[in-house]
């Protein structure tokens, strides 16, 4: 398994455990479907990226270079993963949620969702912006096996 990052490329406000159930990019795209299988299909066949996961029919991470992108099913009030009414929002990697929760809360960020702790091995909140965008801020707190929550491994190198 190769370091999602090095001594080398570490960023400050980086993650700097990796976990194999999220992709190592810092900010992720997280754009809503009808059909994510299809969608995952035709973004690999048109742009070139590559299934990393599928979690289920409702969401799969596609990586391109060092970039990624994670598609999630459309629900009828909206985005699943990206929130009732919403056809994308943005899944950024932090060092420490519960200190960015706080930055946010402070700055004036209206928080969607407290930090809470997943069995994929993220300590995740949600807050929108100003502009009504939906953010997701995950802090990897452990490597977790993609396979032991449900998620089948396609590529990962």
């Amino acid at each position: 398994m190769r370091p999602a990052y090095d001594a080398a490329t570490r960023r400050p406000g980086v993650s700097t455990i990796v976990n194999r159930s999220v992709p190592s990019s810092t900010v992720i795209p997280v754009l809503a479907y009808d059909d994510v299988a299809r969608a995952s299909d035709w973004l690999c066949t048109a742009f070139g990226f590559r299934q990393r996961l599928r979690i289920g029919d409702h969401r799969a991470q596609l990586v391109l270079g060092d970039g990624a992108v994670i598609l999630t099913a459309r629900d009828k009030e909206g985005a699943a993963g990206a929130g009732a009414g919403r056809s994308h929002s943005v899944h950024v990697r932090v060092e420490d949620a519960e200190r960015h929760h706080e930055r946010a809360r402070e700055g004036g960020a209206r928080i969607l969702r407290s930090p809470t702790d997943y069995p994929y091995g993220e300590r995740q909140y949600s807050a929108e912006d100003l502009g009504g965008h939906l953010w997701t801020f995950s802090q990897s707190i452990a490597d977790v096996e993609p396979a032991s929550w449900g998620a089948t491994s396609i590529d990962i190198g």
